[in-house]
């Protein structure tokens, strides 16, 4: 069971704060993750690849920094057409000088556009920031084809007995929900989705973070997913799932 007093601290934060038009995101992430966008770029390139889906239009809803798409645009075919939405003026900052022929960032809600529909939009890590992530999930289905999300695992036994975890994601990642894989896929289908393939991406193997703990714990994580991938995810953590539905 998760600390009452970490329940009791997100409910005493001012939710309506918006972390990511004011520039405290970007204080808290000076490069808006730009450093994990290579990795994440070849995860998603993996699920397309792996499915043998033709996408001539992807859009990343907030895209950040913008490197995403970026790396994406490297490694697909020269003739798609990539698309980037962001609320926060300075992650559009980032992003616009990025932008060329085929590659467009946009400073706005995608849900303000009333006529616009791509191939598949990329959701990635980006739910568990959004206070009402159910009505998002609804209205986004109707823009795309397919969608590819991207949600971090952080309910885990070695994150609810340490507690520190959470608070660290909610203060400086703007977390604000939680998920497991059964969590998350549940969620996703009770929305309307029809999920076509999903796996595991080990972000805390591939990108481990600074600190000692987080380095120590990269062995046994490695040694436990090969033993059972799903106990591995449950008990020690530092894995996301990346998911292809329509």
């Amino acid at each position: 069971m998760i600390d009452l007093n970490i329940i009791m601290y997100l409910k005493d934060k001012d939710m309506n704060e918006n972390i990511y038009t004011s520039g405290e995101y970007l204080a808290n992430n000076p490069d808006w993750h730009a450093e994990d966008s290579v990795w994440k770029a070849e995860q998603i390139f993996k699920m397309i690849k792996r499915n043998n889906i033709i996408l001539k239009t992807i859009c990343d809803v907030g895209c950040g920094a913008g490197e995403i798409l970026k790396q994406l645009q490297r490694m697909m075919s020269s003739q798609a057409e990539f698309w980037g939405y962001d609320i926060s003026p300075q992650a559009f900052d980032l992003c616009k000088d990025k932008a060329n022929e085929n590659l467009h960032f946009k400073l706005k809600d995608i849900m303000e556009e009333q006529e616009v529909f791509f191939d598949v939009i990329l959701i990635i890590d980006l739910i568990e920031h959004l206070e009402d992530y159910f009505c998002f999930l609804r209205e986004i289905k109707k823009r795309s084809k397919y969608v590819i999300f991207h949600i971090p695992l952080d309910l885990s036994v070695q994150g609810i007995l340490r507690s520190e975890p959470f608070i660290n994601s909610y203060e400086k990642a703007g977390h604000i929900h939680f998920f497991t894989k059964d969590i998350a896929l549940n969620v996703i289908k009770d929305m309307g989705y029809e999920i076509i393939d999903y796996f595991y991406t080990a972000s805390g193997i591939d990108r481990p973070g600074k600190s000692f703990l987080s380095r120590l714990s990269r062995l046994p994580r490695k040694i436990l997913f090969w033993i059972n991938a799903d106990l591995a995810v449950r008990i020690v953590g530092g894995y996301s799932l990346l998911i292809l539905a329509q």
